[in-house]
């Protein structure tokens, strides 16, 4: 029954393909190359289901069969079997059915990372270091993040039975999902008296509507300047840039335009309505990890020189997807159209319909961007991202850090903090005193942290070269003591990196109280990049100066 329903699915789509090309009006060549294509696909499909020695897997084989022709396109077009749509509301529209919690994995367990306040697994009293024994009854032992993750999913209001384990003791939890959606501003507050702060994690639907709202509070506490922040944001809904814009932008001033193969798709986003704000300071924050919608609303602020632009080269996505429904419950996201911003430039970075000769799509180089004027006549290039009017180096994690994190040392130690102190202070007002500190070095003591060093790589290199080359004795012994040093000089890591370390586990331990406000109040006490922003914006002479030509 199954093989007879995939070969529908196939024929339905061949055929349905076969005669929508019919409809679209191609030139006769490539409509009989279409077609010829689809033919022969078909007929290698149909001869292996009833040809080949083993049995075949159709649904698996014709999965693999798409993915690897969309892999020759970009990373964003895709197909989406119907046991994917939860998936894709996720990633579209920021919802899902579910418990509300993030999650990961030590050695073969699966714990809760960190429980969404006010959702399900928070309000069951389900709590970070959690470890998910068994979902329904069915054992979590060595199953991936995605496998456990996707049995905690499922249809809103339906219930989920968790076999739970905590300090060594199980425990039963029967959690009714709801359909979650995350809050695309996930924080927003005053700095200072005068400046207002935003930070957009997503756009999904309401995003407009919801940063309207944070900052029409913001704007009754006082707020006369503001910080739009889209780190980190990947993007989401075309339209809800557009209703972002428009906050500040007054009505009939163009925000993108999408331009397609086919001319007919060519559509022009104006602003629609009369600004909220037309006149406040303002600072866009961005970085590498800044996307899509994301820089449609940096870009075309910097193009209308309605803002100053403050972080890192955005990521430099100008591809735009659409959402097809095919038949049996699938879906296929494709790229139909490119993002042009108000100056008439491009943000798309890397040329996918060009790939270099190990069939890699590569960046577009900097000899063919071209160059384009901002209304006030700046110079801005695209085929790069959006670059910022003011850079800011990015601060790089130390390996300690990192090995400290991807190790879930920092977050088993504020698993046991928790147990020795069931409330502190407010999240802005905690200090992570230097004898707390100690307290977490005499923690990892016994733990494994072990990470590798770029001195102690090259240095590994040099004795290995030395080595085959046949240095002398003498030379190889003097590497040999530089390594030894090396080894000596890791060991004070834990103390000279101690204000970054401080920082993180600040972080993780304020999480268990505050949760996701909480981690953010304490990201934005020590953050460089914010405080440029204000630091401009507390200077008119030097804000306008900026947006100037």
């Amino acid at each position: 029954m199954k093989q007879t329903k995939v070969i529908s699915l196939i024929v339905g789509l061949l055929l349905g393909f076969s005669l929508r090309t019919q409809a679209q009006n191609f030139p006769q060549e490539d409509y009989f190359e279409m077609n010829k294509a689809i033919e022969i696909f078909g007929s290698v499909f149909k001869n292996l289901h009833s040809n080949y020695v083993d049995e075949i897997n159709s649904g698996d084989l014709v999965k693999t069969a798409i993915d690897a022709m969309l892999s020759k396109l970009d990373p964003y077009t895709n197909f989406y079997p119907e046991s994917d749509i939860e998936n894709v509301k996720l990633q579209l529209l920021g919802q899902y059915g579910g418990i509300g919690a993030l999650i990961h994995a030590q050695g073969n367990k699966i714990l809760i990372s960190e429980p969404y306040e006010n959702l399900p697994a928070q309000k069951a009293g389900l709590k970070a270091a959690d470890v998910i024994l068994k979902i329904d009854g069915e054992s979590c032992e060595g199953k991936t993040v995605s496998q456990v993750s996707e049995k905690l999913r499922g249809q809103a209001g339906t219930d989920v039975r968790l076999t739970m384990e905590r300090d060594g003791k199980q425990f039963e939890k029967t959690i009714k999902r709801q359909e979650i959606q995350l809050p695309n501003v996930s924080y927003y507050s005053m700095l200072g008296n005068q400046t207002g702060y935003i930070k957009l994690d997503e756009f999904t639907k309401d995003a407009g509507k919801n940063v309207l709202e944070a900052y029409k509070k913001l704007k009754a506490q006082g707020a006369n300047k503001l910080v739009l922040d889209l780190r980190g944001n990947g993007g989401g809904l075309l339209n809800e840039a557009v209703n972002i814009v428009n906050i500040f932008v007054d009505k009939g001033q163009t925000v993108v335009s999408k331009k397609a193969k086919n001319t007919e798709k060519n559509v022009t986003f104006k602003t629609t309505q009369k600004a909220f704000d037309a006149d406040v300071p303002l600072v866009v924050l961005i970085d590498a990890y800044s996307a899509s919608a994301s820089e449609i609303v940096a870009g075309s602020l910097q193009d209308l020189d309605r803002a100053v632009i403050v972080g890192q080269r955005s990521f430099g996505k100008g591809l735009v997807q659409t959402v097809i429904p095919l038949i049996y419950n699938t879906q296929m996201k494709v790229t139909e159209s490119k993002y042009y911003i108000p100056s008439g430039r491009c943000i798309q970075a890397i040329d996918y319909a060009n790939r270099d000769e190990n069939g890699r799509a590569t960046k577009i180089p900097d000899s063919l961007k071209t160059a384009f004027k901002t209304k006030n006549g700046r110079t801005v290039y695209a085929g790069s991202g959006i670059e910022p009017d003011v850079y800011i180096e990015p601060v790089y994690a130390s390996n300690i850090a990192i090995s400290l994190i991807s190790k879930s040392i920092c977050f088993n130690y504020a698993t046991e903090f928790v147990k020795k102190h069931p409330t502190i202070a407010p999240a802005k007002d905690f200090v992570l005193t230097d004898e707390i500190y100690e307290d977490f070095v005499n923690f990892i003591k016994d733990k494994d942290y072990s990470y590798t060093t770029a001195s102690e790589k090259a240095v590994e290199e040099l004795l290995s070269t030395a080595e085959k080359d046949k240095v002398s004795s003498q030379t190889i012994d003097e590497i040999k003591r530089a390594k030894d040093l090396l080894m000596a000089d890791k060991q004070n890591d834990i103390y000279k990196f101690k204000d970054e370390i401080k920082e993180l586990l600040k972080s993780e331990i304020v999480s268990r109280y505050y949760y996701q406000k909480g981690r953010t109040e304490v990201a934005l006490e020590n953050d460089t990049e914010l405080d440029r922003a204000v630091e401009i914006l507390n200077n008119t002479k030097e804000y306008k100066k900026i947006l100037s030509k």
